[in-house]
């Protein structure tokens, strides 16, 4: 038996289930949780009660969340595909800024 939770394969994505991004951090985790389980408590809707709960219990744990993250991506990717887009296009200026800063500082 594993010491963590397990989504249930029949059930949907848990990030699907409490509408939040793939990045949402634990409060925002949180936030989600107790918003749709204003939406649907246990006593009017026990089905979705559960759903929600399910999910909230599996992203509830940082380790949990990092062990889905790191099955869910396909081995055979080139490690750029996991880490996401670059943050901007670097450009070579050349050695001539270096050089210049250099010589001043000789001087």
């Amino acid at each position: 038996m594993s010491a963590y939770p397990s989504m249930p394969a029949s059930d949907h994505d848990p990030y699907a289930v409490l509408d939040l991004p793939e990045n949402a951090n634990e409060s925002e985790i949180r936030a989600a949780y107790l918003r749709k389980v204003k939406e649907f408590p246990p006593d009017r809707a026990p089905s979705e009660f559960e759903r929600v709960r399910d999910a909230y219990e599996f992203l509830r744990d940082p380790k949990v969340r990092a062990r889905r993250m790191l099955h869910a991506v396909d081995p055979l990717a080139p490690l750029v595909s996991v880490l996401g887009p670059a943050e901007g296009e670097r450009r070579f200026v050349g050695p001539r800024l270096w050089l210049d800063a250099l010589k001043e500082k000789a001087s």
